[in-house]
């Protein structure tokens, strides 16, 4: 399964995306944790004292390894963030994303990829969505099995809509503080979910007793999930200080078993992912990605092509 955390800058999701992540290999699960945050922290609250290998200095690279054979791809060059798998392409597996040179493995054994920081060539030049880009490629292309599991740190807010990644996770959790504005992300999230049949839980983080998850019930409804109560083991962990699982009060590690049980439930549809995968392509070659590329990228999509693991 994939999952992605989203919410405001601040609310904990990355803390949220490690600790899940941990908790997942904790049970002998199979991880990948991605950082796709613009403020690349995942690999610090992972334990590791250095960051992996930038997957957006590398996306030629990158670009060349997915287009595999495929005759509708002529070349990196050819190929954008959207561009979808066709027969041809090499998919990858769990075992080939796990894998992937440019990641490192955590000291609970997890594989993290990062999609790197800003460079001093891409300042005032580039957005950061073209790093993003790199891993909405390696998710378009990857057949995942059960029991696999992708995690995913997204940038803050709603700038997460500003590509198709959205639309690559089995289920999405947002997390918010239990203020204004916090549940306020949450609504814009949900508003623009909606439209794409995004499967969307509410994680509520920093809660300090039964007012803080009244305002929280409020305000979400039955997206409200669980929540996270406030937490000095928590605090130790993005301190720094000695941390384990062990360490978590009852309740948050409690939550944090909710998180997979509710994930473990839904059913993959390969088909809603072939569709929007197709769907987001042919808009951005429409917006943007035609006149950057000279092609007409439509003729990228392989309609013989069927999505998963057939």
């Amino acid at each position: 399964m994939r999952v992605a955390f989203v919410g405001k800058g601040g609310s904990g999701k990355t803390t949220m995306s490690a600790l899940f992540a941990r908790h997942l290999a904790s049970q002998g699960a199979p991880v990948v944790a991605v950082d796709a945050d613009i403020n690349q922290h995942l690999a610090l609250v992972l334990g590791l004292d250095r960051q992996p290998e930038p997957l957006g200095a590398h996306l030629t690279e990158i670009k060349d390894r997915l287009r595999g054979d495929n005759p509708r791809i002529p070349s990196a060059a050819a190929m954008v963030k959207t561009t979808p798998p066709g027969r041809g392409s090499r998919l990858l597996s769990f075992d080939d994303l796990a894998a992937d040179p440019y990641g490192l493995t955590t000291p609970d054994g997890l594989r993290l990829l990062a999609t790197g920081p800003f460079s001093e060539d891409d300042l005032g030049v580039s957005c950061y969505h073209s790093k993003v880009g790199a891993v909405e490629l390696l998710l378009n292309h990857l057949v995942d099995g059960p029991g696999e599991y992708v995690v995913v740190d997204m940038t803050a807010g709603a700038d997460s809509f500003a590509s198709g990644l959205f639309t690559r996770f089995d289920l999405t959790f947002l997390v918010a503080e239990p203020t204004r504005q916090g549940v306020s992300v949450y609504r814009q999230y949900r508003e623009y979910a909606a439209k794409y049949d995004v499967a969307l839980a509410v994680v509520g983080n920093k809660v300090h007793g039964p007012s803080d998850v009244a305002f929280l019930r409020e305000q979400a409804g039955g997206d409200l999930l669980t929540w996270m109560e406030h937490s000095a083991a928590v605090r130790a962990m993005e301190q720094g200080r000695h941390f384990t699982l062990d360490d978590l009060e009852p309740a948050n590690a409690d939550a944090l078993s909710l998180l997979r049980k509710t994930l473990d439930e839904r059913e993959k549809d390969w088909e809603r992912f072939g569709r929007q995968t197709v769907e987001f392509h042919l808009r951005n070659a429409l917006a943007w990605a035609n006149e950057r590329t000279g092609l007409d990228l439509a003729g990228q999509v392989d309609p013989g092509f069927v999505y998963g693991p057939r």
